[in-house]
């Protein structure tokens, strides 16, 4: 007898849920571990050894095509090519008597000079009028960067004499692209690693959380630094581009390990297993760090916008150090992870292993209620300090830094002051940076002669003009030559108010009526219209740079309200870094301090540079600080209890990371280079800023101001924005 047939089940049949990318990245990494770290290294040993195969060049040469200075060089170089050879000033002097006092040895001196490889020429000593000072103009066949810092040694050797007989030398013109020496920041990236392993143990109570960040952190720098020379192998960066990456992804590289492993930790404290608990943090964690990185390279990519090149590339190769620290952050980071495990609190220097604290009592909860019940005082309180620290943003005057600021007592200190300090005809503050005029007698309807005369009365007794040299003819005649000498330094305002003058009044009206046209060249006038390119470029950047941010946090944070306050906020902490910067430099706070010999303006591009820098990684911290309260949001739907608990999770690691970040930077201020110092000095503001000031009272006053209108989004707009959250 047949059985009837059984029933049919309608039961759903389990599915296993569907896991993220980064989940599954996570994932993969840990269980694979010892193939991720072993893959790394490997990265990092090819990185280095294609950077030293290619053979990476850097260099601060800067032009502007169909600017004044680049039309004025190029028009020289065609018709007179010896004028427009590289070289500079070797300066002598004594301080009592004359120099000429020791002719033999002078004449020792110069022999040894011209017998210098790669010198054409050495010009007759010009002297001062009271004979302590003199200086000789030393012409070279070649770039004078390509000929490295070790030329320094033949200088030296070859002006010898001269010491033995007690004269002072100096180096002066252009010659400090030989006897600077190349910037070395071990010091400075030893100094920011060894503080971030004291806040990192502090932080975690055991010394293998505290070493996973620094050591993921130095291969992924490792790793971009390798990259960058190898770029630097087709593009050429600036000198400063290794030492910005550097830092640039030091301080990321540390803080996006840091919040992964913090996570991590939690994820472990509360019971999950270690690989569960990668998973985990790479999907969670992950997508915040993706966030910030995208964030952090945009504004560094942005850049480019601004046209000019140098600037561009230094942006690039700060992204290229923040994408290879995001992808170590992605992959390294958990292999480290899955390798440590459970034994991630070994060799504790805590009783007991903190990560996130999510009590609803805590600290943090209660200053939240706190800032609840006051929105307003915490507010305008926290908007005055910031708003004080931004005044003197309002008389910042950009310009090029010069010789003037090297330490006292270097070869090249000493040539400009030298040279500044001594009278008569070929000194002065003017001669550290004269202006060349070169006017094209191409379409002349008058005679050269006339022409010349013309230059030389209308000039000289122009407002700001200590010397004409007597204009001469190329040997082609096709153009005018002469020599403007200011009566201030390059770096002075008083110098780049006569610049504009002579741009736009005095040679124009000197050469109306005679069908020829004037170009003021030479390296002040290109430094100066680098200058008024960057200032007239900058709004560009700006605009560029706060449209993208805008767009990405809509559509992370699902809000039009949350990233209006972000992109604000991120503004005024900004406009405050740039006040901290005049205040410092160009109003000399920190001369003995930095070790500065004066107050100095703020180096044209640093303004850009700083604020695609500063505006990145400020939105870093917000980014983690806002995922965490609109995942408490979505939650709850409790706005109070959602800011208070967004403080409580990141608490401690965004102090951590802002403590990291700001011991990082604050190291390189003790660079060589005035830039890196400035840059350096600026994030480390702009950090202890938002991390403070933005982070613990405006954002919260804000969040509490607005209320449910934080999470609004047209519902329109809702449905057509990607879905992708933090």
């Amino acid at each position: 007898m047949s059985l009837p047939p059984a029933p049919l089940s309608l039961a759903p049949v389990p599915v296993a849920p569907r896991t993220s990318a980064l989940h599954r990245t996570g994932a993969f990494c840990a269980r694979h571990a010892g193939w991720v770290i072993a893959a790394w290294l490997l990265v990092l040993l090819a990185a280095f050894a294609g950077r030293h195969a290619v053979g990476a060049t850097f260099g601060d040469q800067v032009t502007l095509p169909g600017s004044q200075a680049t039309s004025g060089a190029d028009l020289l170089a065609r018709s007179d090519p010896a004028a427009g050879a590289a070289g500079g000033k070797v300066v002598l002097h004594v301080d009592s008597g004359k120099v000429s006092d020791h002719a033999a040895a002078l004449e020792e001196t110069l022999g040894r000079l011209r017998a210098l490889p790669h010198v054409t020429a050495v010009a007759a000593p010009v002297t001062s009028s009271d004979g302590a000072t003199a200086y000789t103009a030393v012409s070279f066949d070649r770039k004078l960067k390509s000929l490295g810092h070790a030329y320094t040694e033949r200088l030296d050797q070859a002006t010898t004499p001269a010491r033995d007989a007690g004269i002072g030398v100096g180096y002066g013109g252009d010659l400090h692209e030989i006897v600077r020496a190349p910037a070395d920041d071990a010091v400075a990236e030893a100094t920011g690693v060894g503080a971030a392993l004291i806040v990192l143990l502090l932080a975690f109570g055991s010394v293998a959380a505290a070493l996973m960040p620094l050591l993921t952190a130095l291969v992924s720098v490792g790793v971009g630094l390798g990259v960058v020379g190898i770029v630097a192998g087709t593009l050429t960066f600036a000198t400063s581009a290794p030492t910005l990456a550097t830092m640039i992804g030091l301080g990321v590289g540390i803080d996006y390990a840091l919040f992964l492993i913090t996570r991590f930790r939690q994820y472990l404290i509360d019971g999950d297993d270690p690989r569960t608990a990668v998973g985990r943090t790479t999907d969670v964690s992950g997508k915040a760090v993706l966030v910030a990185a995208v964030t952090v390279a945009v504004a560094l990519l942005s850049l480019y916008a601004c046209g000019l090149t140098m600037i561009g590339r230094l942006g690039l190769a700060a992204t290229i150090a923040v994408v290879v620290t995001a992808a170590a952050a992605l992959t390294l980071v958990p292999a480290a992870m899955g390798l440590v495990g459970r034994r991630v609190d070994v060799l504790r220097v805590r009783r007991r292993p903190v990560a996130e604290s999510a009590g609803d009592h805590d600290g943090w909860h209660r200053y939240a209620r706190l800032v609840a019940r006051h929105p307003w005082r915490f507010f305008t309180a926290g908007f005055v300090l910031v708003a004080l620290c931004a005044i003197p943003l309002f008389s910042m005057r950009l310009g090029h830094i010069d010789d003037g600021a090297d330490p006292a007592g270097s070869t090249t200190r000493d040539a400009y002051d030298w040279i500044a300090d001594a009278g008569g005809p070929g000194f002065g503050p003017g001669v550290n940076g004269p202006f060349t005029l070169v006017v094209d007698l191409a379409h002349a309807t008058v005679s050269a002669d006339r022409v010349a005369g013309r230059l030389t009365g209308g000039l000289t007794g122009t407002h700001g003009v200590a010397r004409v040299t007597p204009p001469r003819t190329s040997p082609d005649g096709r153009v005018l030559v002469t020599t403007v000498v200011p009566a201030t330094g390059p770096q002075s305002a008083d110098t780049g108010a006569l610049f504009a003058t002579l741009t736009d009044t005095a040679v124009p009206h000197a050469l109306e009526g005679t069908g020829t046209r004037g170009y003021l060249t030479g390296s002040t006038a290109g430094q100066l219209e680098f200058r008024d390119t960057v200032t007239e470029r900058l709004p560009l950047i700006i605009a560029i740079v706060l449209v993208c941010a805008f767009l990405l946090l809509t559509v992370v944070f699902r809000s039009l309200v949350i990233p209006l306050k972000a992109v604000a906020l991120n503004l005024l902490t900004t406009g405050a870094s740039y006040g901290v910067l005049v205040a410092v430099f160009q109003w000399g706070w920190g001369d003995g301090l930095l070790g500065l010999g004066e107050a100095v303006p703020i180096e044209s591009y640093v303004p850009m540079m700083m604020f695609a820098i500063v505006f990145g990684l400020s939105m870093d911290y917000e980014i983690f600080l806002l995922s965490r309260i609109a995942e408490e949001w979505h939650a709850t739907g409790d706005n109070e209890r959602s800011v208070g608990t967004g403080l409580s999770l990141t608490g401690r690691v965004i102090t951590c990371a802002a403590l990291i970040m700001t011991a990082v930077f604050l190291s390189f201020t003790g660079s060589q280079a005035v830039v890196v110092k400035m840059l350096a000095l600026g994030l480390a503001v702009s950090v202890v800023l938002d991390a403070t000031v933005v982070r613990l009272v405006l954002v919260p006053s804000l969040m509490f101001l607005m209320g449910r209108a934080n999470w609004w989004l047209p519902r329109w707009l809702d449905r057509r924005l990607p879905r992708w959250t933090v």
